[in-house]
């Protein structure tokens, strides 16, 4: 039957429409802590790509070009980076795993020390301690890109149940609720009034038996016979 079709449909939207408010507001929960931890390490990042800059600034000033080009020509430290994914309700987030080559920091320098200056050793060491950094800055934006996508899907669905969805189908209820309740008030009338003609049919039915059953008796009061 379509109104039992309709209310089941209803009761599965509403459970669904439930779910998905759930999921919005963890999403939410979710993308709040990943922008407060995107903010911290974009503030840890900027601070200290600046003292690393000026850091390079100092050293080139005190070094020539041609020397600081030779000791940052040929790095000594290499590094790999593998990515796997997380799971934050039902989103998969990517997560960066960075390994450098070799675990001694003195290996991030690429030169010897004699010829170098002091703020050259500085730079590259604030670059070496902010690379990390960037990192999980990346995965901390690309994370938050990706939850936002996907609360801004679930609030396109959760207003498509709420506002679209779910007032449709409780008003289709309603007016099929509606057109049943009136049919079945036509055919309690009809039955009244096919009762009623009956009931009226078997009165007029027992009033002619009646009247000829006195006929009947009149005629045989009439008879010389039966004085």
């Amino acid at each position: 039957m379509e109104l039992t079709r309709l209310k089941g449909r209803l009761r599965t939207a509403t459970r669904g429409h439930k779910l998905l408010k759930d999921k919005r507001d963890e999403l939410m929960k979710q993308f709040m802590d990943v922008v407060r931890e995107n903010r911290e390490l974009r503030k840890k990042v900027e601070e200290g790509l600046i003292r690393a800059n000026a850091a390079f600034t100092v050293a080139s000033a005190v070094m020539s070009p041609e020397m600081l080009e030779q000791a940052l020509l040929y790095p000594k430290q290499s590094v790999s980076l593998d990515m796997t994914f997380q799971n934050i309700m039902s989103v998969d987030v990517p997560v960066y795993h960075f390994r450098t080559k070799s675990d001694d920091p003195s290996q991030v320098y690429p030169y010897g020390f004699a010829a170098t200056s002091g703020e050259l050793d500085d730079a590259v060491g604030v670059f070496g301690q902010v690379f990390q950094d960037m990192l999980k800055l990346a995965q901390a934006e690309k994370t938050a890109q990706l939850l936002a996508q996907e609360i801004e899907k679930t609030r396109r669905r959760v207003n498509a149940l709420e506002y679209v969805k779910i007032p449709q189908m409780q008003e289709a209820i309603k007016y099929i609720t509606m057109k049943l309740d009136e049919n079945e008030r036509a055919s309690t009338i009809r039955l009244m009034k096919v009762k009623d003609m009956l009931l009226q049919e078997a009165i007029e039915e027992r009033q002619e038996a009646d009247v000829k059953a006195v006929e009947a008796f009149g005629g045989h009061l009439d008879d010389p016979q039966d004085v």
